[in-house]
């Protein structure tokens, strides 16, 4: 790709941008929310029409009109947001478009027995015919990727493809990418995870602002100076929040929420778990380890089958998560696009959704209180762009989660319980994000944060709650606790009491 621009009203998305891809190798796409980096995927992919610029292949020029095109040239995608059916089986899902047929007719045996194939290569080994929404984030995932892969393409972009995975599925989703690449497969590589990036990249191009910074070779540049090239000044927030959470006086004896034997059957055993005002709690464990269950519970998204939860010292029982929200405990789901973010609603609907259902919709909110309101978390939040009207689906995955975090802010909660929300987000986004949350927790506001990355829930957390196979193996205070401390307590489940 070649000195590629493209421009939106009032933006210039891409100015003269150049990519290069080889054949067996895998390129990092690296950048910010909002570097251009989705803009430039959907040129090569035929999604956006360039205004100036070329596209080669095989040192011949092509045009890329349309998706179907860029298929066709062999260019295959698995986006971040899974664009999957979950109500049909795992073989339909990775046969799509490419279904066997026999005497005309779609061979279901057939496409179980190629789908068990091509899922075999990535070593994961699910029963073909099953239901696809039955099973984890995680294999959806590689079911994604699987059906990139069914037709040996050229280049495959895999956009955000380690998110939903444990580190155990990231070893074998690598395993499976160096196997494309010696047959001789391009593969766009885009994370975040900078530890995966120097893991599995060949080369590495970075966008800031819609502009090419470099190209680079990752044993070529150090971590620190990739970081500043991203985001074009040092990274301080996160050192800001670390000491925050350090020098927060909790009062345990202010307990805020409190939860006795909880416990749903086949999703969480009995645990207890206490939750002071102005504390921050970091919940963390591999995959499948029963994180989100924990916090569905105590915030009325799943109800418990045994067990007591108290807010303020009162018992209550949160039937569905309306109840939570009218007891000031309010939950962000994982599942951004799913249970979150209304994609065809606007900014200023999506901030004031939760509001407007817990007043009911005889009492709508007043206009000029609705844009006060909008306005106050649009620039407090910094949420770009700074357009209330835009349509939410629209805006960067960092920028989503801050529209959602202004959601619930507008409920006035007590609590805020947030399932991975910097899953998949800039580590620019992802500081100012995890500023904000260190900001509430120091003006009183609880929070219970589940996260993937075990630095981050150091870095933020009072406490640190570690979850393993459903049960609650650890509640440890976060003073002089190290990485070390976490991984050993997810790895063999040794209880530690409070």
């Amino acid at each position: 790709m070649r000195d590629v621009t493209v421009a939106f009203p009032g933006t210039l998305a891409l100015d003269g941008v150049s990519l290069r891809l080889f054949p067996g190798e895998v390129h990092s796409l690296l950048g910010e929310n909002g570097a251009g980096k989705s803009t430039l995927l959907k040129v090569l992919t035929g999604v956006q029409q360039p205004d100036a610029g070329t596209i080669e292949m095989d040192g011949r020029p092509v045009q890329v009109p349309r998706p179907a095109d860029a298929i066709r040239m062999g260019v295959r995608t698995v986006y971040q947001e899974l664009d999957l059916l979950p109500n049909l089986s795992v073989a339909e899902n990775v046969m799509l478009g490419h279904e066997t047929r026999r005497w005309g007719l779609i061979s279901r045996r057939a496409m179980r027995a190629r789908a068990s194939e091509v899922l075999a290569e990535l070593g994961v080994h699910v029963d073909p015919a099953s239901r696809l929404g039955d099973h984890p984030m995680a294999v959806q995932q590689l079911v994604a990727i699987a059906r990139a892969t069914v037709v040996r393409p050229r280049v495959v972009v895999l956009d955000e493809p380690t998110s939903s995975l444990d580190p155990h599925e990231v070893a074998r989703l690598f395993s499976t990418i160096r196997t494309l690449k010696e047959q001789g497969i391009a593969i766009v590589f885009v994370s975040h995870f900078l530890e995966q990036v120097y893991e599995i990249s060949d080369r590495l191009t970075v966008l800031r602002d819609g502009r090419l910074v470099g190209e680079y070779l990752p044993e070529e540049i150090l971590r620190v100076d990739l970081v500043h090239k991203m985001i074009g000044k040092e990274i301080s927030v996160l050192e800001q929040v670390a000491e925050q959470a350090e020098a927060r006086d909790v009062d345990e004896s202010r307990v805020l929420v409190r939860a006795q034997g909880l416990a749903r059957k086949g999703a969480v055993t009995p645990f207890d778990l206490e939750v002071s005002e102005g504390e921050v709690v970091g919940v963390a464990g591999l995959l499948g380890s029963g994180r989100t269950h924990l916090v569905r519970l105590l915030s009325g998204v799943d109800q418990p089958d045994q067990g007591t939860l108290r807010v303020l010292g009162r018992a209550v029982r949160f039937r569905d998560p309306g109840d939570a929200i009218r007891s000031r405990v309010v939950y962000s789901s994982e599942d951004r696009r799913g249970d979150g973010i209304i994609e065809d609603l606007s900014v200023a609907d999506n901030i004031l959704l939760a509001l407007q259902a817990e007043r009911r919709w005889w009492r709508p909110l007043r206009r000029a209180r609705r844009e006060e309101l909008v306005a106050s978390y649009i620039e407090s939040l910094d949420i770009r762009p700074a357009d209330p009207h835009v349509k939410a689906g629209t805006l960067s995955g960092g920028n989503q989660q801050k529209v959602l975090l202004a959601r619930w802010l507008a409920t006035a909660p007590r609590m805020l319980v947030l399932d991975e929300p910097t899953r998949g987000i800039d580590i620019g986004a992802k500081a100012e994000l995890q500023k904000v949350v260190a900001d509430l927790a120091d003006n009183g506001m609880s929070v219970v944060f589940v996260s993937a990355e075990l630095e981050e829930n150091l870095r933020m957390g009072n406490r640190i709650v570690v979850m393993r196979e459903g049960t609650l193996v650890a509640d440890v205070e976060n003073a002089g606790l190290t990485l070390d401390d976490v991984l050993a307590l997810i790895a063999y489940g040794d209880r530690v009491e409070r």
